[in-house]
């Protein structure tokens, strides 16, 4: 009589194994990958806001909105950003988290009287906002 005394595992077992771990990997990557959609929506949200108060401020100073007839992309390093920081009304204008894929776009009537600002989001998760890039904001 012959015994065996085999100790491990076969390699079906471990094969289970790894795609049990595999499986649970890529759930949790999904996972977290909503939560950052979520973050970088909600920091864009901030970003806006920020940009909106500054351009309300730089208006009481200057009985009008910084003038861009034309679209500007708000990088921190535009014209519209420059003007703001160097008017004192904010300490650094900030940029989409995303950019250059995703950016803030900034624009004026001629006379600086309004602004659009437009903004992309990743979620459906901000009320009276949506997924894409047709969000905008005004005065």
């Amino acid at each position: 009589m012959k015994l065996s005394n085999k100790k491990g595992f076969t390699i079906v077992e471990l094969l289970v194994s790894l795609a049990i771990i595999a499986m649970l990997f890529s759930i949790t990557f999904t996972l977290l990958s909503g939560i950052r959609q979520k973050s970088r929506d909600a920091r864009r949200m901030s970003d806006v806001r920020e940009i909106k108060k500054a351009l309300s401020l730089y208006a009481n100073q200057n009985n009008k909105f910084p003038t861009s007839a034309t679209e500007t992309i708000i990088t921190g390093n535009d014209i519209i950003s420059v003007e703001l920081e160097d008017d004192g009304v904010i300490s650094e204008t900030p940029a989409d988290p995303m950019h250059p894929t995703y950016s803030y776009a900034y624009q004026t009537d001629a006379l600086g009287n309004t602004y659009i600002i437009s903004f992309c989001l990743e979620t459906n998760d901000i009320p009276n906002y949506s997924e894409g890039c047709a969000n905008e904001i005004t005065p």
